[in-house]
């Protein structure tokens, strides 16, 4: 009998991902499922459920479009245990996503009730205005998603206290949503902390510093049209909820205590992220320092969740645990502070978990049959020119966010397959990189069903469809890269006038 040492355990990287292919499956054959996803999702969101629809039924949509994508498997001489393999794989690399989302939900219950993210939500009002609110939200989020490397920690954070100012001052939250995602995907788009800013050079190939220099020629645009255009709507924003703030900061001020020193914890939290702490060890010790942060500065409101007259070691117990784990409200008079002074715990985050399974259920069964390696080869083929080989690129990485429903692969999968294409046209590899990073980091956010947009919408607790159109930085990204493309603006190439043969 052997013993498996440490070193055997290797965990499974998005760059080590085995892309599935299939021969006996040609292209229309791929898109059937592709196509009756599309259909049946579209009569569960306009005709049947409408916004109700994330809470359980389109999850169950998912599972049927796996069924037609393994039926057309079955037919294409795939066996059932592939597609399962596949399907065990998908999920075993969202585990720690899943972890994440139970864990932000923990921290939510615990900030709340410790006051950390009411105390923002005071401070914050008083400092930002409805004029320079939106672009100030895109600001602080580029700020600290830069310097943590992660949009999701930067959602889990800031992102939760900006909605609820945003809700105090009465404007829109899918504007807000749409100003937070875009400055928090700028920073997870070119810092050198952030996992996809490593993984798109390591499957283009070229280095780090040399991809995130490139991507900056299409980034800072982007960014800052984003900004031009939401000073512009922050200008002709109606502000009647300036005028309830006085209320509203005395009803936060009457309903918990507030303190400036409750700004360690979520401090804490970020350093810890920087210094490249692994995000579940981060957010589990923000949500401990949080569960402490409460005992000591609204001990009177731990011990009214825990069940006690006051605060003792089972009601304290009791009151901490009910914020990790289901849901909590400080108790207030203020209507505009309901939605604000509640949390739903690690139990508020199973709808958004339930549907990232099913989403990993049906990108995995296409992954299995080979159908996301045939989609892709199909786009490969329809375009000869450089230009057409950029387009190529970004309708790969965008099919297979709503297809793979998973970020990573959208950058795997077209990174591996176009690598060699960029190379026979002459086209330096930070080409392909910024492509993958400009068309599939940024536009998973904006698909219900894709891992990264099952995460935001659930930690926001604003829907996809609310936020999809101000989340300008996200669907502007690809449009620029295109435009980048077709005029010819800062294409590498590798060698020089062999590129004169190749069409535009």
């Amino acid at each position: 009998m052997s013993t498996m040492q440490s070193e055997d355990i290797k965990p499974r990287e998005p760059q080590d991902e085995h892309i599935v292919e299939n021969k006996e499956l040609n292209i229309w054959e791929a898109l059937i499922p592709v196509f009756a996803l599309i259909i049946m999702l579209f009569y569960n969101v306009f005709f049947a459920f409408g916004d109700d629809a994330l809470s359980g039924s389109n999850q169950f949509i998912l599972l049927m479009g796996g069924a037609v994508a393994a039926v057309v498997g079955i037919f294409n001489k795939v066996s059932f245990e592939q597609m399962m393999e596949e399907v065990a794989e998908n999920i075993k690399s969202t585990s720690g996503a899943l972890l994440i989302l139970l864990m932000v939900g923990a921290l939510a219950g615990t900030w709340l009730i410790s006051g950390i993210i009411p105390t923002m939500v005071y401070y914050g009002l008083q400092i930002l205005n409805p004029t320079i609110f939106l672009a100030s939200c895109v600001i602080i989020c580029a700020i600290i998603s830069v310097a943590t490397g992660s949009s999701w920690t930067t959602s889990a954070t800031v992102g939760i206290a900006l909605i609820g100012i945003s809700d105090a001052l009465g404007i829109s939250l899918g504007m807000t949503a749409g100003a937070v995602l875009s400055g928090a995907y700028f920073g997870d788009k070119i810092s050198p902390l952030s996992d996809t800013t490593n993984l798109a050079p390591a499957m283009a190939g070229t280095d780090l510093f040399t991809h995130i220099k490139y991507m900056l020629y299409t980034t800072v645009p982007t960014i800052t049209v984003t900004l031009i255009v939401f000073i512009i709507i922050g200008l002709n924003l109606d502000t009647s909820g300036a005028a309830d703030t006085s209320e509203i900061l005395a009803a936060v001020d009457s309903s918990i205590n507030i303190s400036p020193w409750l700004f360690i914890v979520p401090a804490v939290v970020i350093f810890l992220i920087i210094k490249k702490t692994p995000p579940l060890i981060a957010l589990l010790i923000g949500t401990l320092l949080g569960g402490l942060a409460a005992l000591i500065f609204q001990p009177e409101l731990v011990a009214q969740l825990g069940g006690g007259k006051s605060l003792d070691f089972l009601s304290g117990y009791r009151g901490i645990m009910n914020a990790i784990t289901v849901d909590t409200a400080i108790p207030t008079e203020n209507a505009a502070l309901k939605d604000l002074f509640s949390a739903g715990g690690m139990s508020g985050m199973l709808g958004t978990i339930w549907l990232i399974v099913c989403a990993m259920v049906f990108g995995g069964i296409m992954d299995g049959i080979g159908a996301l390696a045939t989609i892709s080869k199909a786009l490969l083929k329809m375009f000869h020119t450089t230009f057409g080989l950029f387009a190529s690129t970004v309708a790969s990485c965008l099919a297979l966010n709503l297809t793979a429903s998973d970020q990573y692969l959208a950058i795997v999968v077209p990174g591996k397959m176009y690598a060699k294409a960029f190379r026979e046209k002459g086209l330096a590899p930070e080409n392909l990189s910024r492509t993958l990073e400009d068309s599939g980091t940024v536009t998973s956010v904006l698909i219900p069903w894709n891992t990264c947009g099952a995460y935001q919408s659930g930690v926001l607790g604003v829907s996809v469809a609310d936020y999809f159109v101000y989340a300008i930085f996200n669907w502007l990204s690809p449009f620029t890269t295109l435009l980048f493309a077709a005029f010819r603006i800062k294409i590498r190439m590798l060698s020089a006038p062999k590129e004169a043969s190749v069409k535009t």
